[in-house]
């Protein structure tokens, strides 16, 4: 049975002057009526199309975590309002699910060019994996070369009652038969590096087969990835990153959706995209919470394929002006008040920061003046040093840990635990900077202790200073699963993220004396 991938939206009123950033958004009515309807499919509520026994496996996989995407579109033949449904990736091993967009390109056809050529990268890896065995093996009977034929030993000097002609004679013997021993020796040692050799040789003959392959592979697959844009020109995923893309490119929900509305007479007018299901052991995603679209595979190709439509700025690459309050001041550093949505050094979108604005206040200053950095969206207290002693000096403190900080925040709910520590190793997504994951092999030790001060309002105490610390320790399951109220990236949309730098204490580089600076949340 099949349906039309265009979902009528009965009821709307005045269509959005501009189509929302992808990057920067608030869902549109529209959207949100769309994925509503999107939900109840997924919850099997909708009696337009009614769960089936084919589609069990789709909605046990998606409850699993699945980002799931909406387009609200116009058709051009008639005016009538709609929406398409797409999801990133697969979905049981398939991208052409009914309901659903396809795939900008389906390279997953069991008996396809990408699945034929897959097959032997496969058997290239088994094939690799049994010559890496028998290298160990023959490195192992390399290293145990002698284990039948040891080295022979003889007793030193002369036995009891020897002659010195019997002596002699004996000693001729031994030497003889170490000899013999040292060139069978030599000729063993021979043989296994002989060996050795030709199967690293092999080895490194199949790796190299493998990674031609593959790059091979990559530059067909991509190349296949045809993506258009609304003026109606096309360029390959090659052509718009520049260099091979990131692994996945092209196979999130929001090009699928933009590449089935340009090839069917649609015009786009919203989008937005929502988790649905598990959130990852890693990552922080709340079932039915909108996402923006990723960066590193995202960006470029959306960048493209918007062109040609009215497009939204993006708030968080537009310029900015701030005022910026000096706390303390004397002739080693000063202390600021950063406000929130102010960058702590120059960034990508050329908004403005602390950095640029106290360069110009210290234009004589030779030496970096950031000491430490808050995020962008964070305010509170940061320390600028005016002389390259200080910032040496207060960089060695927060090496050691002996700067103590102290941040008030505004939690999702009220704590369950008043006070405790949370330990949650991170390291960055290199997939979608600059949001962090947890990661107990790779990520780098972060620490924070926490005590809660009134009704959803905490005080923070990083114990260590890794990007996003607070904000993934406060909303991730395995820390206090209580998103920080207005984070974007780990839990919802506010008017501001409630997180303040409201206390720092250090030594002061100059007199050695602790100081305590505090600036009160202006929330």
């Amino acid at each position: 049975m099949t349906h039309s991938l265009f979902h009528h939206l009965q009821a709307w009123g005045a269509l959005p002057q501009q189509f929302n950033n992808p990057f920067y958004y608030e869902p549109h009515p529209l959207c949100r009526e769309a994925m509503g309807q999107l939900v109840a499919w997924l919850q099997g509520a909708d009696q337009r199309f009614a769960p089936t026994p084919a589609t069990a496996p789709f909605r046990e996989e998606a409850a699993r975590g699945k980002m799931f995407g909406v387009l609200v579109v116009e058709r051009k033949a008639d005016g009538a309002v709609g929406y398409l449904a797409g999801y990133s990736g697969q979905v049981c091993g398939r991208s052409d699910w009914p309901l659903f967009v396809p795939a900008v390109f389906d390279y997953l056809q069991p008996d396809g060019h990408f699945k034929r050529h897959e097959a032997e990268i496969v058997e290239l890896n088994h094939e690799i994996e049994c010559r890496e065995d028998e290298l160990r093996h023959v490195c192992h009977e390399e290293t145990n070369t002698d284990e039948g034929d040891p080295r022979p030993t003889f007793p030193k000097g002369k036995k009891e009652g020897e002659t010195d002609e019997e002596y002699i004679r004996r000693r001729q013997f031994e030497n003889a038969e170490l000899h013999r021993w040292k060139v069978r020796h030599k000729a063993r040692t021979a043989q296994w590096q002989q060996q050795r050799q030709e199967e690293e040789n092999r080895v490194l003959r199949l790796k190299r087969l493998r990674r031609q392959k593959s790059d091979n592979l990559q530059h067909w697959l991509f190349s296949h990835f045809v993506m258009a844009n609304a003026r109606g020109e096309r360029r390959d995923l090659l052509q718009i990153f520049g260099s091979v893309p990131p692994s996945g490119s092209g196979e999130c929900c929001e090009p699928k959706l933009l590449q089935y509305a340009y090839d069917h007479g649609l015009r786009p007018i919203s989008m937005a995209m929502m988790w649905w299901g598990e959130s990852p052991r890693q990552e922080v995603r709340h079932e039915g919470q909108y996402y923006p679209a990723c960066n590193k595979r995202c960006k470029p190709i959306l960048r493209w394929m918007m062109q040609g439509l009215d497009v939204e700025p993006n708030p968080l690459e537009q310029p900015t002006n701030h005022q910026l309050e000096i706390i303390y001041e004397d002739e080693a550093l000063c202390v600021v008040m950063k406000p929130a949505g102010m960058l702590s050094v120059p960034g990508k979108s050329g908004r403005e920061s602390v950095e640029q604005i106290m360069r110009q206040r210290y234009p004589q200053a030779a030496c970096p003046l950031i000491v430490h950095r808050l995020d962008m969206a964070t305010s509170g207290l940061l320390i600028i040093t005016k002389t390259m002693e200080a910032y040496l000096d207060l960089q060695a403190q927060f090496a050691r840990h002996e700067v103590r900080k102290r941040y008030v925040a505004v939690l999702s709910r009220d704590l369950d635990t008043p006070s405790g520590r949370v330990a949650l190793p991170l390291r960055p997504d290199l997939d979608d900077r600059p949001r962090q994951v947890v990661d107990e092999v790779y990520g780098r030790e972060a620490v924070s202790d926490y005590e809660q001060v009134g009704h959803r309002r905490v005080h923070l105490y990083p114990l260590t200073g890794r990007t996003h610390q607070l904000r993934l320790h406060c909303a991730h399951p395995s820390g206090l699963g209580n998103p920080i109220l207005g984070d974007e990236l780990y839990g919802m949309k506010a008017d501001r993220l409630y997180l303040h730098a409201e206390q720092i204490s250090f030594r002061h580089p100059s007199t050695g004396k602790m100081v305590t600076f505090t600036a009160k949340a202006p929330f």
